[in-house]
């Protein structure tokens, strides 16, 4: 067992693996970071974002420190979980659970991307279903949102599949001009129908240890 016991948290799917984001396996996936598999046409990050960083070696030094920054907020009104998606034992993306007002009000959001060698083949569907199970089913999460750019069709068409509703419209900016993002919205009550009976949970006393959940 690791010292920080939020980082043996896992989730597993037939497909693939969530494994908290130790810095062995954020070693491993630097590569594709470095490697510029993050990047997408159209952009799909907001600014700033440490994606879009020129410079490989400078690009990974930003996107670590934003995970290290976020691995020590643990608030009532913010945290955040980092995972890394593990596919036939190769680190492949990343995969946050974001707790917002979680202990008042009992919502998330998520973000994840994936290497483009990768992408195509259900993964990015498969991440989500595995974190919202997470959410849902180990945390007792009442609402699920979810951000997406207008033009990102992946993302837009795994929360319309997963049954999550519209929920207005946002702006944000993508390496400085404005871009339209779409707003969506899953239940509890509206996930619970979907509920995957082959998703496992592991070490996620953890989270209600250590998470202000309530």
């Amino acid at each position: 067992m690791l010292s920080y016991p939020l980082l043996d948290v896992r989730v597993t799917t037939p497909r693939l693996e969530l494994r908290a984001a130790t810095d062995q396996l954020l070693d491993q996936l630097a590569e594709l970071v470095r490697a510029g598999r993050t990047e997408a046409d159209p952009p799909p990050y907001d600014d700033p974002m440490s994606f879009y960083e020129t410079d490989p070696d400078l690009r990974v030094a930003k996107w670590l420190r934003a995970i290290w920054r976020r691995r020590g907020t643990v608030e009532p009104d913010l945290w955040r979980l980092n995972f890394v998606v593990v596919v036939d034992g190769r680190p492949v993306g990343e995969q946050s659970l974001i707790g917002v007002h979680f202990a008042a009000l009992g919502t998330v959001t998520t973000f994840s991307w994936l290497s483009a060698d990768e992408r195509g083949r259900g993964l990015g569907r498969e991440m989500r279903e595995a974190i919202l199970h997470l959410a849902f089913d180990g945390l007792g999460a009442k609402e699920a949102g979810s951000d997406a750019f207008v033009d990102n069709q992946g993302s837009n068409a795994v929360s319309r599949r997963l049954g999550y509703q519209p929920n207005g419209y946002d702006w944000g900016t993508r390496r400085g001009e404005p871009a339209q993002l779409n707003r969506w919205r899953l239940t509890r009550a509206a996930w619970q129908p979907r509920r995957r009976e082959d998703i496992e949970l592991h070490n996620v006393e953890a989270c209600h240890a250590l998470l202000p959940l309530t």
